[in-house]
């Protein structure tokens, strides 16, 4: 059961992130899923990596890593969606299908011919996904957006991490990073419906819009401002938490960073202090209850740095390296690319690109059996369209025809 989709075929009418991401996790989970690009431009996203500069030269083969992390063990069919001509082989995809799946808007879709009764007249048993800026009803459905927006920004994020005194509002810490956490989100909801219909034969119509996921993501502020009617103080710039300072983040002397999160301080502070090399603390009675260490959290968190900036980051990790509290480093992304937990649990794949050459990919973080992910490369533009279509039955003079006609790539 470590790929438990296996047999479940989804058909994924999307491009750039959003929705594709959780394409992929459906791959990973053992789907298969069929990508439509745009007949002649493919994936919209494939144009941006010249734009961010991430074309070939930075990888030294054709490999693009904005593409492969939403788009690896997936096939892809170069169909024109507004050509008559391609509308059979849509067709004849959507009824070979468990799953459709779009992030095209309203509008697009109500023009292609790919909205829920579209689909569902040829489908009825279809399972029908859409991905959204803001959700299928209201003043704002037919808007789209971006993760930076509707993520990011209004469902927020950017405000969490913003304090009072800032001049500039906080980006995301990655590309795509709403896009990804929404794509994981999609493929839950699509893993549920399925096994919704194998109980009921109902299939199901889902939306996961991108401020939902947003504001699922900052629900204890949202909460928290619902329950005490206004929004919350903005935080001031601190690295400890208010009243712990054993909840916190410090710097080394080599201007890394390591965080602590030590919930229940009185339980660790013996341990952490002499692990501090601040051994006149251990039993001291000043700081033996959490009402005491709040008093003194700022005076104690200035000893905490002024300790932890005389080490560097790689003293400290063999330092702390026992300690039972939880900490972590705080780590750049070659850092995590080479994290021993997630080499360890199979959540870095490694895959040959369309040029033969090795590669990494990092894997969605749900494990089924302990069994490693079975993960392969993105396609290249329209790479399955011949096959795709023969699949379907067409013989090699329809095929043609097509191609003449414009309808597939």
């Amino acid at each position: 059961m470590h790929r438990p989709l296996e047999g479940i075929r989804v058909l994924e009418i999307a491009q750039f992130t959003y929705v594709p991401a959780a394409g992929a996790v459906l791959a990973d989970w053992g789907a298969e899923v069929i990508k439509v690009e745009h007949a002649e431009y493919g994936d919209a996203q494939r144009g941006l990596v010249r734009v961010l500069g991430l074309d070939a030269a930075s990888t030294g083969s054709s490999f693009a890593p904005i593409m492969e992390g939403p788009n690896r063990s997936k096939r892809s069919i170069g169909l024109a969606l507004d050509n008559p001509e391609a509308r059979p082989v849509l067709e004849e995809l959507i009824r070979r299908s468990d799953v459709v799946l779009t992030n095209y808007l309203p509008a697009v879709r109500r023009k292609l011919g790919i909205e829920l009764a579209d689909i569902r007249a040829i489908n009825p048993d279809i399972i029908y996904v859409t991905g959204s800026g803001f959700g299928s009803q209201g003043s704002d459905a037919e808007k789209g957006a971006y993760d930076a927006t509707a993520f990011w920004a209004r469902g927020g994020s950017a405000d969490g991490v913003m304090p009072a005194d800032t001049e500039h509002m906080a980006f995301m810490p990655a590309g795509a990073y709403g896009d990804n956490i929404g794509g994981m989100a999609i493929a839950g909801g699509i893993a549920a419906a399925i096994a919704g219909r194998e109980r009921t034969g109902e299939p199901s119509v889902i939306d996961v819009s991108l401020l939902g996921v947003g504001a699922w993501a900052t629900q204890f502020s949202v909460n928290l401002a619902l329950a005490t009617g206004g929004p919350l103080p903005k935080k001031r710039a601190s690295s400890a938490a208010p009243g712990n300072p054993l909840t916190g983040s410090y710097r080394t002397s080599d201007e890394r960073w390591l965080q602590f999160s030590m919930l229940q301080p009185t339980r660790f502070w013996n341990e952490f202090v002499s692990t501090l090399g601040l051994d006149h603390l251990v039993d001291d009675e000043r700081f033996d209850t959490m009402e005491k260490i709040s008093t003194h959290n700022e005076e104690v968190a200035g000893w905490f740095a002024e300790a932890i900036a005389k080490r560097t980051y790689t003293e400290w990790l063999e330092v702390l390296s026992d300690l039972s509290g939880p900490w972590a480093p705080l780590q750049n992304a070659w850092e995590i690319g080479h994290d021993q937990a997630l080499i360890d649990n199979g959540r870095i794949v490694d895959i040959v690109d369309s040029d033969g050459k090795p590669q990494k990919l990092i894997a969605n973080p749900v494990k089924f059996d302990d069994a490693p992910v079975q993960m392969g490369r993105a396609p290249q533009f329209a790479e399955h369209t011949d096959d795709i279509v023969r699949e379907l039955g067409l013989d090699d003079e329809q095929l043609i025809a097509l191609k003449v006609a414009g309808a597939i790539t």
